[in-house]
């Protein structure tokens, strides 16, 4: 069964880039995500990216042959343990061109290797390649969980420096981003359902929006219920307790003391306990001849309550 971080990016691998400045805003967050650099003979680079999902290899390929128009080959290893997935490998073989890609894309400093953390002013100065920006991060790093379980989702960023950049990036947009290590790798993530609705709208991913908004709408629905029940639960074995209790010393009191000793408000209100024990105090005072509120049926258990007591003094 397909999980649910595979329907984002397959949706998101289909989103259609209009303008050739979001080309290189998103190819650039995923180059960055998942790609690693290769150096060949004559100091050429080449160009290694690798995804288990398919759709994302085939958007890269798309990116790199359109808007840069470099060779690529796409090769597939599959995973030796069971179920896992392949994984498929997009490869830009070390040529001459590949330097300026890399420049084009301010991943490495013109005239040199070095590898340049910041994202580039260029490369997101509007705000649609912001945006694409976050796209090709989370289609390169990227993963999500379905709200039927926690609300997490994270990317995975192998380098401390771009990490910070990436998180301080996503706080431009509101977003609650927070950032740990794991395992040698660096995660920003959101735990907010409704910071994490926002980044799906932020990066296009708009019927896995409303997916996501459906299941997080029945859960808390589910969760709502579950609550009025447990604490309508907890109030009837309140009034259940209560009620034994108040039964236990009206018969106390009938045993020992009688009810024709007591005043006729007082009988009244012992009897209607007796008859009816599962009855709220506001369903007593319904009951009674002699309309008496809610507060006043109370009044009256107390002072059967203190001379249920009298009578246990005088017993010892």
């Amino acid at each position: 069964m397909m999980s649910f971080s595979s329907e984002v990016k397959n949706e998101l691998a289909r989103v259609f880039i209009e303008n050739s400045c979001c080309h290189a805003a998103e190819l650039t967050a995923l180059i960055r995500m998942g790609g690693t650099m290769i150096i060949g003979g004559k100091a050429n680079l080449g160009i290694n990216f690798s995804s288990e999902n398919a759709a994302v290899a085939r958007k890269t390929v798309s990116l790199i042959k359109n808007g840069f128009n470099l060779q690529t080959e796409v090769m597939v290893t599959r995973g030796r343990r069971l179920k896992k997935n392949n994984t498929y490998h997009v490869r830009v073989a070390p040529n001459a061109m590949v330097s300026d890609f890399f420049q084009s894309l301010d991943i490495i400093t013109e005239g040199s290797f070095a590898f340049n953390v910041a994202a580039g002013s260029r490369i997101i100065k509007k705000a649609c390649c912001r945006r694409a920006y976050l796209r090709g991060a989370f289609l390169g790093g990227g993963s999500v969980n379905k709200p039927t379980r926690a609300y997490h989702l994270e990317l995975v960023a192998a380098n401390q420096d771009f990490a910070k950049m990436l998180s301080k990036f996503m706080k431009a947009f509101k977003l609650p981003v927070r950032l740990t290590e794991r395992k040698n790798a660096y995660i920003i993530y959101l735990k907010e359902g409704d910071a994490i609705t926002s980044f799906l709208q932020i990066i296009g991913a708009h019927n896995a929006l409303m997916a996501f908004e459906n299941v997080r709408i029945v859960k808390d629905m589910r969760s709502q219920v579950n609550r009025l029940v447990n604490c309508e639960t907890a109030n009837l074995e309140k009034t259940a307790k209560a009620s034994a209790r108040q039964m236990e010393l009206i018969r106390h009191i009938e045993q020992n003391m009688g009810f024709d000793k007591l005043s006729p408000e007082l009988q009244e209100v012992a009897l209607a306990r007796l008859e009816n024990p599962e009855a709220t105090l506001s369903e007593l005072a319904e009951i009674l001849e002699h309309k008496v509120s809610k507060s006043g049926i109370n009044h009256r258990l107390r002072k059967l309550s203190k001379i249920s007591e009298e009578i246990l003094i005088m017993e010892s």
